[in-house]
């Protein structure tokens, strides 16, 4: 099977009403140029890094108004939509990094929410806390689709190597991670750990990302990325916004398994330490 993939490259600001707007004209972009499977970037509708703005801005899953014009989307143009996460509240001062997966009629198929929380403090000033604010998920999802089985990561959960096998094992084809890397952390590990996470599965990974600098002064990476079961970059967005097509070819995921059956050969083993 022969898919067309959209993967659109965003840099979001601090207000989900004009950030919804954009993401919708280039999802019609997307619909028009031929597009099936269309995929946004994590926190797709609102970048916000100040903790009591996001939580005045954030919405619950049922009140979120760019939710539902984006369900609203996918049923008038016919595409599947996956919404790499959008900020929803789940409590008074608590969130969710909420991923959705949304069918061709509008409804939900699948959520997802951030399973590794980023919290680190970079050697230029910056700091990032996401466990003050939201809440980590408790389970890896995958959902059944007409174009395979797609799983659902973000961002951070990408260098975390045995949640990417475990969905492999699952029977995931295509393996989504949105992200908004920083720049510093783009430049050094991307393209390399997205790449790693295909080889290792035997998957399609498409990463939809942010990019540029965004209006609380945050900057991020960029390079949304599609990478065949190989290993092979066979999208990249650089650094602009818009929209990158590309072609899957599902009979490679089974193709590439059967060249290198290392899904198969996982062995069970204790650690021995020598004194």
């Amino acid at each position: 099977m022969i898919v067309t993939v959209a993967l659109v490259q965003l840099n979001t600001g601090d207000d989900t009403v004009a950030a919804t707007d954009i993401l919708e004209g280039y999802i019609r972009e997307a619909a028009g140029r031929g597009a099936q499977l269309i995929s946004t970037p994590e926190t797709s509708h609102l970048m916000e890094m100040n903790r009591k703005a996001v939580l005045q801005k954030a919405s619950s899953e049922a009140d979120d108004v760019g939710l539902k014009r984006l369900q609203a989307l996918a049923a008038e143009l016919k595409i599947w939509l996956h919404i790499g996460s959008l900020i929803i509240k789940i409590a008074d001062d608590r969130l969710a990094n909420r991923g959705f997966l949304i069918a061709d009629d509008g409804s939900i198929k699948a959520r997802y929410d951030k399973l590794h929380l980023f919290d680190i403090d970079l050697p230029n000033g910056e700091s990032y806390r996401e466990s003050r604010l939201y809440e980590a998920g408790e389970n890896a999802v995958l959902a059944e689709t007409p174009f395979g089985t797609i799983a659902l990561t973000i961002c951070y959960d990408l260098r975390f190597p045995h949640l990417y096998r475990r969905l492999a094992e699952a029977g995931a084809d295509i393996i989504m991670v949105p992200a908004a890397f920083t720049v510093k952390t783009g430049e050094a590990h991307w393209h390399t750990l997205l790449k790693a996470r295909a080889i290792e599965t035997g998957c399609y990974v498409l990463a939809a990302a942010q990019t540029g600098k965004h209006a609380t002064g945050r900057s991020t990476y960029g390079h949304s990325l599609a990478v065949d079961p190989w290993g092979t970059v066979i999208a990249d967005a650089k650094g602009s916004m818009g929209v990158t097509l590309v072609e899957l070819d599902l009979a490679k995921v089974a193709e590439t398994r059967l060249t290198m059956p290392s899904l198969g050969h996982k062995r069970a083993f204790g650690v021995k330490r020598t004194p």
